[in-house]
């Protein structure tokens, strides 16, 4: 029995890093505006596999929590989007020009 959880959690541990991977590059496909129906299918298929295991490790008595090593991918800097003109203030409209001479 302990020799079949170890091999669920060996089992979880990959799938999470890959379901990761994947929604990474789902999210991506996104910011591209690309189709990523293919990925979020396949990031689908392998949370109903992630269900069946994790049923299964807990009919077997297994509660503990399964660290993962952080996978974390940088997102892209927000464009910088051109500041609007600000309103014209009364201030700024009736204030007196000064002009040079000459």
């Amino acid at each position: 029995m302990d020799n079949r959880i170890n091999e669920i959690r060996k089992t979880i541990r990959a799938l999470r890093v890959s379901m990761r991977e994947a929604e990474a590059i789902m999210h991506e496909q996104i910011n591209r505006a690309e189709d990523c129906s293919f990925v979020a299918q396949e990031v689908i298929k392998m949370r109903s596999v992630m269900s069946l295991l994790v049923k299964e490790r807990t009919a077997l008595g297994d509660y503990e929590p399964i660290l993962v090593n952080n996978f974390f991918i940088p997102r892209r800097r927000p464009t910088r989007k051109p500041v609007a003109a600000r309103a014209p203030t009364v201030d700024s409209v009736f204030r007196p020009r000064v002009v040079a001479r000459a």
